[in-house]
């Protein structure tokens, strides 16, 4: 149901002008959705399970590594799970070095403005469609799960994850919302381990910050699972850790840039945890540059670097990126540059050696 709202505000006079027109359009509850699309009990009961083998990793009870990787975006459902079956078979093959997680980012961020993933504009035409978007966002995360891989994603809208976070293994809060109090109060009650990357100036401060508040219980405003507003109260997260990702002409992936972010972490109380982004600012947005920064933090790793638990890398079927449009190269990314399946399949076994 469509039905325009108009705001106004109180001008000098004291009269009521309209300062603008929204429309709203309905959209299922959480509990309606997850109705619509459920998760067997069998699934439920793995992705609990891969939760804790995460927590492991991070914890450094488990000697792996944790491995983030697929897209920068998901725009098409079916590359999606052609790549997720390649990677379960890759993952099932260096499981004894690495435990793999799949991005299934279904939210874009935007600098200013642009696609905002297939949550919000499934068929990218610009006028958005948040009910479609749910409900195919949640039937492809279902199937990627069903593959057996645990899934990862990028909490941009904090009501998003009410309808979709149960099937989600691992959460990252990226680098323009790590400052946010809103994304904060999320983490701390978010039932997986979550990554604060550091900011866009490059800088850990925020990042820290963010990791001791979301260890902290909240109240915050919310949504029930039925819809309605609710007063949230959250436990806190204790499986939080830093991702560097480099920030305006910085990096920081080499070994003086993470000792000086240990340190920061052991100076704050913090878990001494790190996982390094090789894309984004790290590569200077060359994806190509991706597997040399993952050799790079491996080196560290083998000389006995324990902080260093994970790396995250965006890669899909093709490599580079595309302008959207009417004819698109089949798994190849619309936003950000990726490795593509080749490059990736060869960078993973080589880290094994």
């Amino acid at each position: 149901m469509n039905m325009p709202v108009q705001t106004t505000e109180a001008d000098t006079a004291g009269e009521s002008q309209p300062v603008g027109v929204r429309r709203e359009t309905a959209l299922p509850t959480p509990d309606q959705l997850r109705r619509e699309y459920p998760a067997a009990e069998a699934l439920r009961e793995r992705i609990e399970r891969q939760r804790a083998a995460v927590r492991a990793v991070l914890n450094g009870t488990d000697d792996r590594m944790l491995l983030v990787l697929g897209p920068c975006s998901i725009h098409d459902e079916a590359a999606a799970l052609d790549y997720g079956r390649r990677l379960r078979t890759l993952a099932d093959a260096v499981s004894d070095r690495f435990l793999i997680v799949m991005r299934a980012y279904l939210e874009k961020p935007r600098t200013t403005v642009g696609w905002k993933g297939l949550l919000y504009d499934p068929e990218r035409t610009g006028k958005g469609n948040l009910a479609q978007g749910l409900a195919r966002s949640r039937s492809l995360l279902l199937r990627l799960a069903d593959l057996g891989l645990p899934l990862a994603t990028e909490a941009l809208s904090p009501f998003a994850m009410d309808y979709l976070g149960d099937l989600v293994s691992w959460t990252a809060i990226g680098a323009r919302t790590t400052e946010s109090q809103i994304h904060r109060e999320l983490a701390s009650g978010l039932p997986m381990p979550v990554g604060f990357k550091n900011g866009t100036d490059g800088s850990i401060g925020v990042a820290l910050h963010a990791m001791a508040s979301a260890a902290h219980p909240h109240h915050h405003l919310g949504l029930s699972a039925d819809g309605l507003p609710a007063m949230v109260s959250t436990p806190g997260n204790a499986d939080t850790h830093l991702v560097l990702r480099g920030g305006r002409g910085i990096t920081n992936y080499d070994a003086d840039s993470i000792q000086a972010a240990v340190a920061g972490l052991a100076n704050a109380g913090l878990p001494q945890r790190v996982m390094v982004d090789c894309s984004h600012d790290n590569a200077c947005k060359q994806s190509d540059r991706q597997p040399a920064i993952a050799a790079e933090v491996m080196a560290q790793v083998n000389a006995g670097n324990r902080a260093i638990r994970g790396l995250m890398l965006e890669s899909f079927l093709e490599p580079g990126r595309q302008n959207d449009g009417p004819e698109l190269v089949y798994g190849q990314s619309i936003t950000d540059p990726c490795l593509g399946w080749a490059q990736t399949e060869s960078l993973i076994r080589s880290l094994c050696r």
